[in-house]
C-alpha cells in the first residue's frame, strides 16, 4: 500500500514538473521597448494626420524577430527609417533606430477650437504573434523633449503601455481554424490641448462684428427701412461666408460642433432682428412711432442679453468639456 502511494506521489510530481517545463519552454519571449519623441508637427485637421519624429529602441534575444524588417506601425501612412544600428554584444540584440512617421488618426472636433486630442503611436511585430513575443515598456528617463514646444498646442501628458491587439481574421492562413489572431503591441498616447484664445478670436471675430452690425438696426429710426434691411441682409451673408471658411479647414463631422452652434445662434438672431424690423415698420405705418421706438429698445436689450448668455454657455461647455 505504501509502495502504491509512493508511486502515485512520484507520478504526480513528474506530471507537475513536466507541465512547468513545457510552459517555460513555450512562454513568449520578452522584447523591451523604449521611445524618445523629438517632435510632433504638421498636425493636419483636414487630412486627419500628423507627423512625428522619434527614437525607438528594442532589446530582445531571438534574431528571428528581425525588427528591422518586421516592424509594424499600424496607424502609419508612411514610415522612414533615417538611422538604425544593431548591437549584438552582451548576448542579446539591441536595436536603435530613428523614425519619421506620418500618422493617421481621428480627431474630435465637437469643441473646436477648444479641443483636446489624443495622438496615438503603436508598434507590433508583423511576423510573430503574442504567443511568440510580448513587449515590456522601458520606462526609465524622459520620453519626449520638454524644451520642444508644439506650436499652438500644449502637451498635457504622455502615457506608455503594452497590450494585445486582436485581429478577427486568418490573414489568409489555411492552417488557422478560427479567424482570430493576437499580436503584442507597445503603445504611446500623447494628450494635447489647443492654445485656443487667439485662434478663437481670429475665426469668430468676423461673425461677432456681423451680429453687431445687424444689432445696430435697433438704433436706426424705425421708418428708415432700407438701411435696416440692408444691414441685416449683409450681416446674414457675412456670417454664412464665415461659416464656410471655417468648415473648409475642418474634417467632415456628423455631430453638431461648437462652430455649428455659434454660427447657428448668430444666424437665428439676425433672422429675428429682420422680423423685428418688419414689425417696427408695421407699427410706423400705423402711426405708432412711439410704440415702435419702445419695441426697438426692449428688443435690443433682450436680444443682446440672450445672445451673450447663449454664447457664454456654449463656449464654457466647450472649454470644460
Amino acid at each position: 500500500m505504501k509502495r502504491t502511494l509512493y508511486f502515485f506521489f512520484l507520478l504526480t510530481c513528474t506530471v507537475i514538473l513536466g507541465k512547468r517545463c513545457f510552459a517555460q519552454d513555450h512562454a513568449p519571449d520578452t522584447v523591451k521597448a523604449g521611445i524618445f519623441i523629438n517632435s510632433v508637427h504638421n498636425i493636419d485637421f483636414k487630412q486627419k494626420e500628423y507627423a512625428i519624429s522619434l527614437w525607438l529602441w528594442l532589446r530582445y534575444d531571438k534574431k528571428e524577430f528581425d525588427f528591422l524588417q518586421n516592424l509594424e506601425i499600424p496607424q502609419a501612412k508612411s514610415v522612414e527609417k533615417s538611422f538604425s544600428t544593431l548591437d549584438t554584444t552582451g548576448g542579446d540584440l539591441y536595436l536603435l533606430m530613428k523614425l519619421q512617421c506620418v500618422m493617421k488618426d481621428s480627431w474630435k472636433i465637437n469643441n473646436f477650437p477648444f479641443d483636446r486630442q489624443k495622438l496615438r503611436f503603436s508598434i507590433e511585430n508583423s511576423q510573430f504573434d503574442s504567443k511568440a513575443l510580448v513587449f515590456v515598456a522601458d520606462t526609465l528617463g524622459k520620453h519626449f523633449d520638454e524644451h520642444y514646444t508644439l506650436r499652438g498646442w500644449n502637451i498635457d501628458s504622455l502615457n506608455i503601455a503594452t497590450g494585445t491587439k486582436v485581429y478577427e481574421t486568418t490573414f489568409g492562413d489555411k492552417l488557422m481554424k478560427t479567424p482570430h489572431s493576437e499580436y503584442s503591441n507597445y503603445k504611446v498616447t500623447i494628450d494635447i490641448s489647443r492654445d485656443a484664445v487667439g485662434l478663437f478670436w481670429k475665426m469668430f471675430l468676423g461673425m461677432y462684428i456681423s451680429f453687431l452690425i445687424a444689432y445696430m438696426c435697433f438704433y436706426i429710426h424705425a421708418d428708415n427701412i432700407d438701411s435696416r434691411f440692408g444691414l441685416t441682409v449683409g450681416a446674414l451673408f457675412a456670417v454664412i461666408g464665415n461659416k464656410y471658411i471655417i468648415d473648409a479647414t475642418l474634417p467632415e463631422s456628423n455631430s453638431f460642433t461648437l462652430v455649428d452652434s455659434l454660427h447657428g445662434i448668430t444666424l437665428s438672431f439676425i433672422l429675428c432682428i429682420m422680423i423685428s424690423n418688419a414689425y417696427s415698420l408695421k407699427l410706423v405705418k400705423q402711426n405708432k412711432l412711439q410704440q415702435a421706438n419702445k419695441f426697438d429698445f426692449l428688443a435690443a436689450q433682450i436680444f443682446l442679453l440672450v445672445y451673450l448668455a447663449l454664447n457664454i454657455y456654449f463656449i464654457a461647455h466647450a472649454v470644460h468639456g
